[in-house]
């Protein structure tokens, strides 16, 4: 009577040969249970189909649900599952992996080990697999809680993804699971997948996952940058005072209410402040951070690039975060002019919207600037100065003619200019033009 594990392994070893992999499923546990048994069963799990699997074993027949093909040797049965091993799982789930048949086998025999009571069964991709039903009003794996998350690291992203975008908790024992294996979550999970289910969580709902991240430590590895910005403060109003972090988490809230579903937009004001690491000094008690704007752009492109975005979307974060200070402020004519030339300037006018917001603080500069984006589309040629010809004729007590033409038109140009912002000013320039030209001429 041949051996069926041998059996087993020949079987193995044919399909290798072919290109493809296999291997006999919990290999240890088999043996054991064969050397009980009189039942020749043993699983295999593979990655070929069952046509490849037909033109290596013409005997093998095709199966439904997760034994997609048999195999009967004499008295020996063969069951192949589809290898579905997930990558950001934990090395020990290849040894301790149970099929349905197994699992059966060690409940009759009472021997179900407790680390094996919520096994990894190989199967189709689900993003809901290991989770309990969310009509319980929590995000939760099912089973033993280390268990499970160490069959797929993935999952401990994905429940944050879960609580941002549903609005639930995380189950304590969940929570609890993923603190503990916040490392073995950044070493078995690859940035591509992490950023997979980044992008699936809403604008509006960003924020609340990156404190997630956070808050679990994961933050810290995977854009240590980003959350040093906690310890960081800053001025939040005259009276309070914030984390550079804390502030970045409510630009992030705020910035979705005018421009929703801005993905993009909203990544970027994750990395605003982001320079205010590089550039953060105290002068006589008081925190300043020069050009944060420019050194954060930097910043963020090394950190855009690790989270492996596309060269367009690193660029495009990039630009916001580098130009979010223009419309802080107060902008002349020819200042507003050149903003909305710029070809984001709707979403760096949200984010600083968002970012006055977040401080709680003045919108004096903003009422300003957003007045002044409608001269931006009237032409230079058909604004109308600050003063008007017969004003001009009483300040310098001149008679019509075409001096006075001329007075109006380089006032218009000194205002488009920015040198000119007030009536005052304008009774000075006048003034001073008339005499300059008195003068020359």
């Amino acid at each position: 009577m041949s051996d069926p594990f041998k059996d087993a392994v020949g079987i193995c070893k044919a399909i290798i040969r072919n290109g493809y992999e296999a291997y006999v499923i919990n290999a240890k546990l088999q043996k054991s249970l064969l050397a009980q048994s009189g039942q020749p069963e043993v699983d295999i799990c593979t990655d070929a189909t069952f046509d490849e699997l037909l033109k290596l074993f013409p005997n093998v027949a095709q199966e439904q649900g997760e034994v997609f093909a048999r195999l009967r040797e004499g008295e020996a049965l063969f069951s192949f599952y589809l290898n579905a091993d997930s990558g950001a799982s934990h090395p020990e789930e290849c040894l301790v992996r149970l099929t349905p048949r197994l699992a059966r086998r060690l409940t009759e025999t009472g021997e179900m080990p407790a680390n094996l009571a919520c096994p990894y069964l190989p199967r189709a991709h689900d993003p809901l697999d290991g989770f309990a039903d969310f009509s319980e009003g929590v995000i939760r794996f099912k089973g033993i809680q280390d268990q499970t998350l160490r069959q797929d690291y993935l999952r401990a992203i994905r429940a944050m993804r879960f609580s941002a975008n549903f609005g639930l908790p995380i189950g304590p024992n969940s929570w609890m699971a993923i603190l503990r294996n916040g490392q073995n979550v950044l070493d078995y999970v690859s940035v591509s997948d992490i950023m997979d289910e980044w992008r699936k969580v809403e604008a509006e709902n960003m924020h609340e996952f990156v404190r997630l991240l956070y808050e679990s430590m994961i933050l810290h590895r995977l854009l240590p940058e980003v959350a040093a910005l906690a310890r960081i403060k800053q001025k939040k109003n005259d009276a309070e005072e914030e984390s550079v972090f804390d502030h970045t988490l409510a630009v992030m809230r705020h910035y979705p209410e005018e421009l929703p579903y801005d993905w993009y937009g909203t990544l970027a004001c994750l990395f605003h402040d982001v320079g205010k690491l590089h550039t953060a000094e105290i002068v006589e008690g008081h925190w300043h951070f020069h050009q944060h704007h420019r050194v954060g752009a930097k910043v963020a492109m090394r950190l855009l690039s690790s989270l492996r975005l596309d060269h367009d979307e690193v660029d495009l974060v990039c630009y916001l975060v580098r130009n979010h200070m223009r419309f802080h402020f107060m902008l002349t004519d020819k200042g507003i002019r050149r903003f909305k030339s710029l070809d984001e300037y709707p979403r760096i006018i949200e984010m600083a919207r968002a970012d006055i917001k977040a401080r709680g603080g003045n919108y004096k500069e903003f009422n300003h600037n957003m007045k002044m984006l409608d001269r931006a589309d009237i032409r230079e040629e058909d604004l109308e100065p600050l003063l008007n010809g017969k004003e001009i004729m009483t300040i310098l007590n001149i008679p019509p003619g075409p001096a006075v033409g001329l007075i109006r038109q380089a006032l218009l140009q000194a205002q488009v200019a920015g040198d000119v912002n007030s009536v005052e000013q304008a009774v000075d320039f006048v003034r001073q033009h008339s005499a300059r030209e008195h003068f020359q001429a």
